[in-house]
């Protein structure tokens, strides 16, 4: 613009026009003055103009029409060189625009005549073109006539004027558009008025339009004009069409003659470019014709035609495509009507029938080779000729791009920038023959075409799509936030939109359904052809666009379809993918549709593309098969599958199977294996041939593994129901890779379980929604699969979720949220009904984990926790138990004082469970020591724990007021806290009956040190639980396991321990729990009596502890009997509360009275005392001074005592008495046991004592006895028992012993009734005594004399012999007692009524008539000087009662008793001495000293009878001749010189005293001396004859002993007699005394000089004899 503006230009332009003028002016000289005279006229005014104006171009452009006038009539000469000359002037005027719109229209309307003349037609062109191109003055009819012109000068006869004629038309066209745009940026700032609307207006125009818009306006809207199209044109066209294409010559333009068969190539191509510009310019105003064009068009395209007609018809449909706006119409305005063609669906299935033509038929026409080439196909590398694209065979083949299919080879060329449709042979208008179209051309552009075609109607339809969401998110936030007055207008423009909408949708809907099919058809048959990597990225971009649209639209089947395409692209061909051959999206691949009337058959991948193989893998299937390859062409479709999972997710829905079943057989085949977090990571092949890969593929494997991971962490962008879609998915894939993996052991494909894992894992911010479908699966479908790797997996990705859930930082916090929380834990806990121990043990690792990690912060996911270590079973392995029992120690040492109280419980059940678990005694034990740890911390804690549950339990309460519901909780009415102790002495108290010793042992020990070190914590009235449901039932358990017990030996005690003796049976060892649970229950009862007394039914438990002591007491075990009877001493030490009255001094120490110790000192006002000591100091500084301290009651009291009397007396009485058989397994209670039972009396006795009567006494002897009587085993007697020769008392014997001591000095003390007891005592004692000469029998026990036990020391396990124990120092020491009470009691009523004396006498006369014969020499001598001091007392009481009668039977019974000492039927020993015969026989006189000191002088108080025994005894003793049994061994047997002597002195100083009373008594006397006489004279006459017969040999030593002793006894008896009073001596008498001295003169002879010196003594005394004789007379009188 400045160039012409300045002021040279200007210049230059006022001197050309001149010259111009003045060559127009030169050349009309001649022929036309007019013209030359306006050509003159003409340079004057142009110079007027110049020097009159300053504005020179403004003022030619007003002149204009005067300027150019003589140029026009120039024009008018119709010269060529005048025309020319004066067309050229026009133009450069034109150029500087100073042209006036009349001038214009001058000039118009000139150059039509010039046309019509056919004048310088090329001209013509430019100067139009000038005129519209420079400036804007044409408008209306003057530029249509211009138009028109063009059009015109466009049909000559000559080419160069046809073209630059079209050309012009094309470029004028444009011009008038490109000014109405120009005119709209002039006139974007001025503010429009509402121009009024004129009356007068021009019919054509629309007034409101400017200038130039309304021209462009009305081009087309030329009524004329789209007449002429519609009438004329289209029918023409139409008929060019003509269906047999014979194209007869419709139009007179063509001039060539054409055969008539043929198509004419000009002509056809000018028809489709007329076409296409109808379409794409006039289709508003052409609709049917379009309809009827395309048709035709698209059977331009039919196999049948010529090469280059299908490649022109091409070309076109290819211009159609590029316009998505066009397509759309199309669809609206033919598809979606009802009887009108599907011109849309038909063009598209056109192209695909065409594709798929081009490769069946090949290009030459011959159709034997194409089949042929594909047959030799087969092979692999090809071999037909066909294959010009091969650039080499064999190794490296490097390949130009191209499709091949079945052996047709088709290259790509390089044909437009996607998106513009430029056409090679519609612009060939220069061209008269049809060219020869290039291989592979056809088959480029419609495989364009349908790129573009996607391309266009996916971006189109998903930009609409993204502006009506747009609207409605934005008119809804309007909508939200309008007030009251605007909301009515508001609604119905959403309303609107709306409607807008849904028209909308339809068409995308209908525009997708009529174009999918055929473009799957052809776009899978292409990716399967495709050998080059640009070409199958853009066939599966254009995939991948169509399944997203379809996705986003919601149309399921085409969305599956094309998704299944590229899924099967994926794979390697024929692969067995069910899911892609069953699910309805593959309904199609079988189907086959039909594409005018031609059926297509979908075509499934081939196996013959050349593709690199770049990986070899296995196919995931059940049953083995062999290897499949993998092409980069399956990796880049893998690729692409990943790209659209990744970016459409959200519309993808159900076919997310589809995706992730084929991603999971690609990972297979590649071997990708999960890694923690579930991202997959290329690992080894577990079994059969390993995956081969190509360092190509192994490169790109990070990346895809990447890529995937990517994919499923891109879930988190997803909606909540996508997300969905997602799972359920991978849930069903999870399930098929899991029916695969049944019954056998190969390695399963984890895919599914690993992207579970990594899609929860990233969707952790709104876990809640998909929680329960993710765990569900793991849980009930994986993690109980049979095979292991499976189920791993499925457990490793369940507690990765589990714990990442509890680590997130949600929002609001977990410890706001509990039900997420509980949610989140919920899996852990389901887990354990799981039985594979690889679970549990991934479960229990999870715990261990949460616990280290979120332990603080698990509140009231606790009970779940607890829940999981407390669900181990026994039978679930040692590592699981001991995993869970990890968990538990760190919950008991670290989280105890973390969690709610209401939990406690829980913990406490659990460690209960490990104790009872058998797996592994440590554990046992070990969870025996947290229980213990645990009471600590529940005493050190106990305030807290108690209120804390207490509230609880005030709130479970009012819930379940409000239900209606009773309250059940364990150990109901029992206080919360108190009922939390009560858990864990139960739980001890089970552990206490456990099979193993150990755990029983230990657990026995932590219940009795817990209930002693805390009990005091309990409320009063929970002591009531403690005993009968704790203690007791565990007491009743024990017992019961114990007395069924095995007796059967147990070897060794696991590995290699070796067993003590003591344990090495059940029943051993189970004694041991019983020892140890009754001792505990004991003290208990000891330590708490205070409390448990003030109970209600303390005298019920007091029976039934009693019932479990005397059961255990007669258990047949010692160690068990013996303990239980520690137990009773331990229950029974306990003083009885006295009252003021009686009671003892107070202990120094604490000041007050003893009742205050033992009263209960619990008292309402008291809180509880959290203490653990509980001394005596401490108790009373408990103690409230305002209370009065309790007292029991008395009587109950006694009651007890006797309670525990009975039960010692049903122990006693069962214990001892002996068994019926005997054989080696009878059990005899042992010594210990027996001496405890009956050191047990003394002490319970002085409780009793008052009641005890003579019924007890008795009951007491015969246990005393029976006690007594029992034997001892061989190989415990030299523990037990002194050695035989010792006089010692086993502590058995002294404890009996001691009770009856205890009990006669009660009744030396009580009142006179008890004294009745005496004689039952002495009976008992005098029982004992018999034992020195006559040990007990113990029922039929054979026992040995314990002299004669084999000590088996050596032979430790020989059978026992069963040993009597030596009884002399007992019964001795017995004696004494005797004698001693005796003393006491001689006097007593009941002694002497009961005849105790003659039982006395009765019993020491066994041991003193076996004398020697006595076990014990001891015996007899101390029998005898007991009885002596017996008599003593004894005989002046009975004297006393002589007349009662009540000693009668006594006498006769003390002579046997003298008679069988005295004259014993015993030898004494061989070996005794002469001083201890000396001895002997001295004791015998003292005997006879007795009787003649304390008998017979108070003959007259005594019977006769016995006197006369006595005297009988005597006059024996006094001879004492030997019985003729004597040996000649024993011939030197001692005389009893001294004894006989008394005898004889007491027989005669009682025979002849001259106390004689009664008559009688001579007579007795005199008895006794006729009969000593006699016998000493027979005893002197056998000695003379027996000395007489042996001649020189010398007498038996016993017969000289005799003789000798009877000389002696006649001399003793002659000194007697003179001394008595001879009126003492009967006549008789003297004379038997004189008839002995013949008999002794006889004896003189003999040769024994001891019996000649006896003689001589004898003899001596006769001389008092000598005297006169008398006179017969005198001695015949007297």
């Amino acid at each position: 613009m400045s160039s012409t503006n300045s002021p040279e230009a200007v210049k230059k332009l006022l001197e050309n026009m001149q010259g111009d003028l003045r060559a127009l002016s030169l050349e009309c000289k001649k022929k036309f003055p007019p013209v030359k005279e306006a050509a003159e006229s003409g340079i004057i005014k142009v110079k007027t103009i110049a020097a009159r104006n300053t504005e020179i171009l403004a003022a030619l452009k007003e002149n204009s029409s005067e300027v150019v006038q003589p140029f026009l009539m120039g024009c008018g000469t119709k010269e060529p060189k005048i025309t020319q000359l004066c067309l050229a002037a026009i133009q450069r005027l034109m150029s500087h625009e100073v042209v006036s719109e009349t001038a214009a229209g001058n000039i118009i309307n000139m150059l039509w005549q010039l046309m019509e003349n056919s004048l310088e037609e090329l001209k013509l062109l430019q100067t139009v073109l000038v005129l519209l191109t420079t400036n804007t003055v044409v408008h209306d009819e003057a530029l249509s006539k211009a138009i028109v012109l063009c059009f015109r000068l466009h049909f000559t006869k000559d080419n160069i004027t046809n073209n630059t004629a079209a050309a012009t038309v094309r470029q004028v066209v444009t011009v008038v558009f490109e000014r109405m745009v120009a005119e709209d940026e002039r006139h974007r700032d001025i503010i429009e008025q509402p121009a009024l609307v004129q009356a007068n207006s021009n019919r054509r125009s629309v007034s409101t339009l400017k200038p130039c818009a309304k021209d462009a306006y009305m081009l087309f809207q030329h009524q004329e004009f789209s007449f002429l199209l519609k009438e004329r044109v289209c029918p023409l066209v139409i008929k060019l069409f003509s269906p047999n294409i014979k194209f007869r010559q419709g139009s007179n333009t063509s001039s060539s003659p054409a055969p008539v068969e043929k198509p004419y190539f000009p002509i056809c191509m000018r028809l489709l470019r007329v076409v296409s510009v109808l379409i794409k310019q006039f289709y508003s105003l052409l609709v049917t014709e379009c309809e009827i064009f395309l048709s035709l068009l698209v059977k331009f395209l039919d196999a049948d035609k010529p090469q280059w007609l299908r490649a022109v018809a091409v070309e076109s449909i290819h211009r159609l495509c590029v316009q998505p706006q066009l397509l759309r119409s199309f669809c609206q305005s033919y598809d979606m009507k009802q009887h009108s063609t599907k011109v849309f669906r038909d063009i598209v299935n056109a192209l695909g029938s065409f594709i798929q033509s081009l490769f069946l038929v090949p290009p030459t026409g011959n159709p034997a080779t194409a089949n042929q080439a594909g047959n030799n196909n087969a092979g692999g590398t090809v071999s037909a000729p066909a294959n010009p694209g091969m650039l080499g065979i064999g190794g490296g083949v490097t390949l130009l791009p191209a499709f091949e299919y079945r052996g047709t080879w088709i290259p790509i060329l390089t044909i437009t920038v996607q998106g513009s449709a430029k056409a090679t042979y519609l612009e060939m208008l220069d061209k008269v023959e049809p060219p020869t179209i290039p291989e592979g051309y056809a088959m480029s552009v419609a495989f364009h075409c349908l790129l573009d075609l996607v391309r266009g109607i996916t971006s189109m339809i998903e930009g609409e799509l993204g502006e009506t969401e747009m609207e409605c998110q934005t008119s809804s936030e309007a909508a939200s936030s309008t007030t009251q007055s605007s909301e009515q207008q508001e609604l119905q423009s959403t309303a609107d939109e709306m409607d807008k909408e849904i028209v909308n949708r339809a068409v995308w809907e209908e525009m997708v359904n009529a174009c999918w099919c055929g473009l799957l058809a052809a776009l899978s048959l292409l990716l399967d052809a495709s050998t080059d990597e640009a070409a199958t990225e853009n066939i599966l971009k254009a995939e991948l666009t169509m399944a997203a649209l379809c996705g986003r639209l919601g149309l399921v089947t085409s969305r599956d379809a094309f998704i299944t395409a590229i899924c099967k692209g994926s794979l390697p061909p024929h692969y067995a993918l069910t899911v892609l051959n069953t699910t309805t999206a593959a309904t199609l691949s079988n189907k086959s549709y039909s594409i005018q009337g031609q059926s297509v058959m979908m075509i499934s991948p081939s196996s013959e593309s050349h593709q690199q193989v770049v990986a070899v893998g296995q196919p995931l299937a059940v049953q083995p098969q062999g290897t499949v390859m993998l092409t980069s062409k399956n990796i880049q479709c893998m690729r692409t599958l990943l790209n659209l999972a990744h970016c459409h997710g959200a519309v993808l829905g159900t076919s997310w199977q589809l995706v992730l079943a084929t991603l999971q057989h690609l990972v297979w085949i590649l071997g990708l294996k999960p890694s923690s977090g579930g991202a997959l990571k290329p690992g080894r092949a577990v079994e059969g041939p390993s995956t081969v890969l190509t360092t190509a593929v192994m490169t790109d494997l990070p990346v895809i593994s990447n890529i995937l991971s990517r994919l499923f962490e891109s879930s988190q962008y997803l909606d909540d129901v996508s997300l969905h879609h997602l799972i359920n998915a991978l849930c069903s894939l999870s399930v098929e890779a899991m029916d695969m993996a049944y019954g056998n052991n190969k390695e399963p494909s984890l895919f599914a379980v690993a992207k579970l894992l990594e899609t929860g894992l990233v969707n952790m911010h709104r876990i809640e929604i998909l929680w329960r479908p993710l765990t569900g699966h793991l849980l009930e479908k994986v993690c109980q699969h049979p095979n292991s790797r499976m189920r791993e997996w499925g457990a490793e990705a369940l507690t990765a979720l589990i714990k990442a859930g509890l680590t997130f930082n949600h929002d609001p916090p977990l410890s706001q949220n509990q039900r997420l929380q509980l949610l989140l834990l919920n899996p852990l806990k389901e887990m354990s009904s799981i039985n594979h121990p690889d679970i549990r043990l991934k479960q229990l690792e999870c715990v261990l984990q949460i616990l280290q990690s979120q332990g603080d912060s698990l509140g009231p996911g606790w009970p779940l926790v607890l829940g999981v270590m407390g669900a181990i079973r026994n039978d679930q392995g040692e590592s699981l138990i001991r995993t869970a029992f990890q968990c538990l120690q760190l919950v008991v040492t670290d989280f105890l004082p973390t969690m709610p109280c209401t939990c406690l419980q829980i913990v406490v059940d659990v460690a209960g469970s490990f104790g009872l678990h058998n797996q592994e005694l440590n554990i046992s034990l070990t969870s025996i020591g947290l229980l213990w740890n645990i009471s600590d911390y529940f005493f050190q804690r106990g305030e807290i724990i108690e209120k804390e549950l207490n509230k609880e339990e005030a709130a479970q309460q009012k819930q379940a007021e409000e239900k209606g519901v009773v309250l059940n909780r364990p150990f109901h009415p029992a206080p919360p806290f108190d009922c939390l102790w009560l858990c864990l002495y139960a739980k001890l108290g089970e552990l206490c009956v456990d099979p193993r010793p150990a755990v029983r042992k230990s657990a026995g020990q932590t219940l009795f040190s817990t209930i002693g070190a805390h009990g005091t914590l309990l409320q009063h009235s929970t002591w009531h639980t403690v005993i009968w449901k704790v203690l007791f039932h565990l007491l009743d358990r024990v017992r019961e396991s114990s007395t069924t017990a095995d007796k059967e030996k147990i070897e060794s005690g696991g590995g290699n321990i070796l067993i003590h003796h003591s344990r090495d049976t059940a029943e051993k060892q189970w004694a041991e729990t019983w020892v140890l649970t009754l001792a505990g229950v004991a003290r208990i009862f000891n330590t708490r009596r205070y409390l448990l007394q003030p109970l209600g039914d303390f005298s019920r438990a007091w029976d039934v502890l009693l019932d479990h002591i005397q059961s255990a007491a007669l258990s047949k075990n010692n160690e068990v009997s013996l303990a239980a009877l520690k137990s009773f001493q331990e229950i029974l030490q306990i003083v009885s509360p006295v009252r003021d009255s009686d009671k003892p001094e107070t202990p120094p120490a604490v000041n007050v009275p003893v009742s205050v110790l033992l009263g209960s000192i619990s008292g309402p006002g008291l809180s509880r005392p959290f203490v653990r000591t509980d001394s005596i100091g401490e108790r009373l500084g408990r103690y409230s001074s305002s209370e009065p301290p309790v007292v029991t009651d008395e009587l109950e009291d006694l009651n007890l005592w006797w309670a525990a009397w009975n039960t010692w007396y049903r122990i006693g009485s069962e214990s001892t008495k002996p068994p019926i058989t005997f054989d080696k397994l009878t059990f005899i209670p042992s010594q210990p046991f027996l001496t405890a039972l009956i050191q047990i009396y003394p002490a319970l006795y002085q409780h009793i004592k008052t009641g005890f009567n003579m019924d007890d006494l008795q009951k007491l002897g015969v246990i005393l006895h029976s006690a007594i009587s029992v034997p001892i085993s061989s190989d415990a007697s030299p523990f037990i028992l002194p050695s035989y020769t010792e006089a010692v008392l086993t502590s058995l014997q002294e404890a009996v012993l001691t009770a009856l001591d205890v009990l006669q000095k009660a009744i030396c003390v009580g009142p006179e009734n008890m004294q009745i007891m005496y004689p039952a005592i002495f009976d008992q004692l005098l029982a004992f005594v018999e034992f020195s000469c006559k040990p007990p029998q113990y029922g039929q026990l054979e026992t040995k004399h314990i002299a004669n036990a084999k000590y088996n020391q050596i032979q430790l396990f020989a059978p026992a012999e069963w040993v009597a124990l030596n009884y002399v120092p007992f019964a001795e020491r017995s004696l004494e007692v005797v004698v001693d009470l005796y003393q006491k009691t001689a006097c007593h009523k009941a002694v002497v009524n009961e005849k105790v004396l003659q039982n006395i006498i009765k019993t020491l006369r066994v041991p003193l008539s076996l004398k020697y014969s006595c076990p014990s020499e001891s015996t007899w001598k101390l029998a005898v000087s007991s009885l002596l001091k017996v008599l003593s007392i004894g005989l002046p009481v009975a004297r006393q009662h002589a007349s009662s009668g009540k000693f009668d039977s006594m006498w006769p019974e003390l002579a046997n008793t003298f008679e069988d000492f005295l004259f014993t039927k015993s030898i004494p020993p061989d070996n005794l001495s002469i001083q201890e015969f000396q001895r002997n026989e001295s004791i015998d006189v003292e005997v006879v000293q007795l009787i003649s000191t304390e008998i017979l002088p108070y003959a007259n108080f005594i019977p006769k009878e016995f006197v006369g025994q006595i005297m009988t005894m005597l006059n024996k003793g006094s001879i004492h001749s030997q019985s003729s049994s004597f040996t000649e061994a024993e011939i030197d047997i001692r005389l009893r010189e001294e004894f006989s002597k008394m005898c004889f002195e007491t027989l005669l100083q009682f025979s002849f005293s001259n106390k004689v009373t009664t008559p009688q008594e001579g007579y007795i006397s005199r008895m006794a001396l006729s009969v000593l006489l006699k016998r000493s004279q027979d005893v002197l006459h056998r000695y003379i004859e027996d000395e007489r017969l042996s001649g020189k040999c010398p007498l038996p030593r016993q017969q000289v002993t005799e003789i000798i002793f009877v000389l002696k006894a006649v001399s003793t008896l002659i000194d007697s007699l003179k001394k008595t009073q001879p009126e003492n001596v009967d006549g008789n008498t003297w004379a038997q005394v004189i008839a002995l001295y013949p008999t002794l003169v006889e004896c003189i002879t003999c040769s024994s000089s001891e019996v000649c010196s006896a003689l001589k003594e004898a003899l001596v005394p006769f001389k008092d004899f000598m005297q006169p004789p008398a006179s017969k007379v005198q001695n015949g009188e007297s």
